[in-house]
């Protein structure tokens, strides 16, 4: 089966190609390399990819014409492509054009097939807003950019469920971490601090923030579990993540404690917009998808760890 994976060079993105790859199934990737954090990063993700087999395009979901690399015997998109996460650098219409035109290009696209693929939507909890612990039937209230328009390209593609026009699915992700995460993200950023003496930027108040901080090979565990449940996903919305909570303060420490040190610590204000709470609740996943995340927050910080050294250590990061 052939399958779309747009924003393939991220993080997830990057994980869910390999995956599928894996399923035996031919992956047509797509990534327009943003510079929203350092390139030469998510060109390392694509020749880990490249390794495989699987070649990225560079495509643009905005403007580039999609016809031209986007086949007719696609069965599957696990769309990514977005502008991610809070920052203080990004314009609203940075948000707009990324999550809900580049979305709304790609729908009218597969509107036009005479073959139309399963639209998978990789969603966030930023959804939610500050206090992320609701069920999916549960009304939203995003309190970010990020979260506002994720929603709106999330509900674009309801709609084209509810109009019979494709079939889809929307997937809200937990606090994501693993190897490959942006440079800009906790973990990632914490570990580096710790290996190179640097200090670490805390937010007033988010030491006490709990989150359903989730590892990537589960979260790629149920994107996938979609393929051969399109019936009971169409039209769908589901949490992916782990149901155990923890502080940023807890990670921090045990970051430290694989690591063996102690890292220095940079308080800043606080960040408007961030989550005071993320629980993910998956009683749907569990029941309809058989979702079982699996992987502890040190299982999967001592993966991450391993992979930072292994990227990193001699490249002068």
């Amino acid at each position: 089966m052939k399958v779309l994976v747009t924003g393939a060079a991220g993080f997830i993105g990057s994980h869910t190609a390999e995956r599928l790859h894996q399923m035996g199934h031919e992956v047509l990737a797509l990534d327009n390399f943003s510079p929203y954090y350092e390139v030469h990063l998510k060109a390392l993700n694509a020749k880990s990819l490249e390794k495989v087999g699987i070649k990225i395009h560079k495509v643009d979901l905005r403007y580039d014409e999609l016809k031209e690399v986007i086949d007719q015997d696609i069965s599957f998109v696990f769309h990514f492509a977005a502008q991610p996460g809070i920052s203080q650098s990004s314009s609203f219409e940075d948000y707009l054009s990324n999550n809900f035109i580049a979305t709304q290009r790609l729908l009218d696209l597969f509107e036009s097939f005479q073959q139309k693929p399963f639209f998978v939507n990789i969603a966030t909890s930023s959804i939610y807003g500050l206090y992320a612990t609701m069920t999916e039937d549960e009304a939203p209230k995003p309190a970010s950019w990020y979260g506002v328009t994720k929603l709106a390209a999330e509900q674009l593609v309801l709609a084209y469920s509810r109009r019979g026009l494709l079939q889809g699915t929307s997937l809200r992700l937990y606090s994501v971490y693993g190897p490959r995460e942006r440079p800009d993200k906790l973990y990632t950023r914490l570990i580096d601090c710790g290996l190179n003496g640097k200090p670490f930027p805390l937010y007033e108040g988010s030491e006490k923030h709990l989150r359903s901080f989730t590892y990537v090979q589960d979260i790629v565990d149920g994107i996938v579990r979609v393929i051969g449940n399109e019936t009971v996903c169409d039209g769908e919305i589901f949490n992916l993540g782990t149901e155990e909570e923890n502080t940023t303060a807890t990670g921090i420490a045990t970051v430290e404690e694989i690591l063996g040190t102690k890292i220095q610590i940079a308080h800043k204000p606080a960040r408007p917009g961030d989550q005071s709470r993320t629980k993910a609740n998956i009683d749907k996943a569990r029941r309809l998808l058989q979702y079982h995340p699996k992987t502890s927050l040190k299982e999967g910080l001592e993966a991450q760890v391993k992979w930072f050294k292994e990227e990193f250590t001699n490249t002068g990061h």
